[in-house]
């Protein structure tokens, strides 16, 4: 992963590939924003109007590279924009500085170092630097040719990321900033863990090996693994689990990763869909609907990095992530619509859509999670396209059962970055999954299809639990050009807002 170090050189005096700097869009035109003092006084403070003259105007996420002059150790500088200026007095938001940092690293793809000279005005600033520039220096090159995906080869025109951020403005011995750094570095390598799971191809990741590296970071990290497989499973009468992994032959596992702490007064929960590919089984999906179905695990991918990232971090609250496992695929051992499962706990269902399978997966996991009496429980899916058709590919959908929490979540998504929104439940969407055989109908009305697949997840949900779910079926994997820190692919969504959400948990600010 991309090194990060703070450094108090001067922007001119440091040797690296590059220079970063902000410009922003001012009444008259671009304008330098500050922590490129130096690097403006090399340009006999012109830098400004030579930018202009290039056609720089200072929008979001414009990156505009120029040689530099005599008086800077870096070969070039890179100005990158970073919107309105604010007005006198006001600082950049940490958005706007996280995803310029972004942009830039991913601007200095193949190369060694890069100084970031944002404007940085105190940790927080410092921290969301560094976050971005991390995030953007992201690659997946396992699969290229010449071996092991080593980017540089003949075979292999696909860059390596940004080898190292030094950021420039920072306080080295400032408890502060140094605890920015730290968590930077950890949030974006758990950010990478989640990415790599997601773009991984589904003949590589499976239930079995998906489990497998959960057990392997329980080694690395001090956590606790425990895996069950289709035997265990069976016995255990997981019924959604196995009811969706039975047509394929990558058996279901349910993995149970945790962090405790010895001083934590709260333990948070979280549940995620990891279903490792989704045909739609039995109920196919259509043509043009497959290609990307390896990222239908995304969820698992975000709780699995969250409970690592909180160790650590060393966290003071306990946390424990629930991935259920399994590849959705039509054989003629596959549940069929009509079919009633037996899930965990004994409520019955009847399976109308075999395509609707990710709540049948996490049912089995909240009602296992819930046994636990966590504080919180929080689910994460990609769970409906119906989310997508309401919200976009960029925001997530929140549900919960308890409006101040829901209302939190979004908050705390907003604060670090993520776009999401709150969802209502419709009690009378309900009545739609009333079915004539069984407890529960896993499909209802489709008009707010979105809310009903809600509205089913709980009734899993124990009482007297706090429970919210994020569907995040839109952000998780993007298809389109790259932006700021987001790269095409797997996008780790949900895993910032989970960090933070098991941080305010442990600060006592949260159930």
């Amino acid at each position: 992963m991309t090194a990060l170090t703070i450094s108090t050189s001067s922007a001119a005096t440091l040797r690296a590939d590059a220079v970063v700097i902000g410009v922003a869009k001012g009444e008259k035109g671009p304008v330098v924003a500050p922590g490129a003092e130096a690097v403006d006084k090399a340009f006999d403070g012109k830098l400004a109007a030579v930018l202009e003259t290039l056609g720089a105007s200072g929008g979001e996420g414009e990156v505009t590279k120029l040689h530099a002059p005599s008086g800077l150790k870096a070969p070039v500088v890179l100005a990158v924009g970073l919107g309105e200026a604010p007005a006198k007095g006001d600082g950049f938001d940490t958005e706007t500085l996280r995803r310029a940092a972004g942009s830039a690293a991913r601007a200095l793809s193949g190369s060694k170092k890069g100084a970031f000279a944002l404007p940085v005005t105190s940790a927080e600033d410092a921290g969301a630097v560094a976050e971005g520039a991390l995030l953007g220096a992201y690659a997946f090159n396992t699969y290229r040719s010449n071996g092991n995906g080593k980017a540089g080869s003949k075979k292999n025109d696909k860059k390596a990321p940004l080898a190292e951020v030094a950021l420039l403005g920072g306080k080295s011995r400032d408890k502060a900033f140094k605890a920015a750094m730290e968590r930077a570095s950890a949030l974006a390598a758990e950010v990478h863990r989640a990415r790599d799971l997601i773009n991984t191809p589904s003949n590589d990741l499976t239930p079995k090996s998906f489990a497998a590296a959960t057990q392997a970071a329980a080694k690395e990290f001090g956590l606790k693994a425990e895996v069950m497989d289709e035997k265990a499973l069976t016995k255990g009468g997981y019924g959604g689990l196995m009811g969706v992994g039975q047509g394929s032959a990558n058996p279901p596992r349910l993995v149970r990763l945790a962090w405790t702490h010895p001083k934590a007064k709260k333990t948070v929960a979280l549940v995620g869909k990891g279903i490792t590919y989704d045909s739609g089984g039995i109920s196919l999906k259509p043509a043009g609907h497959n290609e990307t179905m390896k990222c239908d695990m995304s969820g698992a991918a975000a709780v699995f990095a969250t409970v690592v990232a909180a160790a650590r971090l060393g966290l003071q609250v306990n946390v424990t992530g629930w991935l259920a496992l399994a590849e959705n695929m039509p054989s003629g051992t596959a549940t069929r619509p009509g079919d009633v499962l037996s899930m965990y706990g004994g409520k019955t269902v009847e399976v109308l859509n075999t395509d609707a399978e990710g709540r049948l997966v996490l049912a089995d996991a909240i009602t296992r999670a819930c046994e636990e009496k966590p504080d919180a429980l929080v689910d994460v899916a990609t769970l409906t396209g119906a989310m997508v058709l309401a919200l976009g590919n960029r925001t997530f959908g929140i549900m919960a059962n308890d409006d101040a929490y829901r209302t939190a979540i979004h908050e705390i998504a907003d604060e670090v970055g993520e776009q999401s929104w709150p969802m209502p439940m419709p009690a009378e969407l309900r009545k739609g999954m009333d079915s004539p055989v069984a407890d529960i109908a896993n499909m209802g009305e489709r008009m707010g299809g979105g809310l009903v697949a809600g509205l089913f997840l709980k009734e899993f949900v124990a009482d007297g639990i706090t429970w919210a779910h994020l569907d995040i079926a839109g952000p998780a994997f993007h298809e389109g050009a790259p932006y700021g820190y987001t790269p095409k692919g797997g996008t780790g969504s949900s895993v910032r807002t989970l960090l933070r959400l098991v941080e305010r948990t442990a600060a006592g600010d949260l159930a």
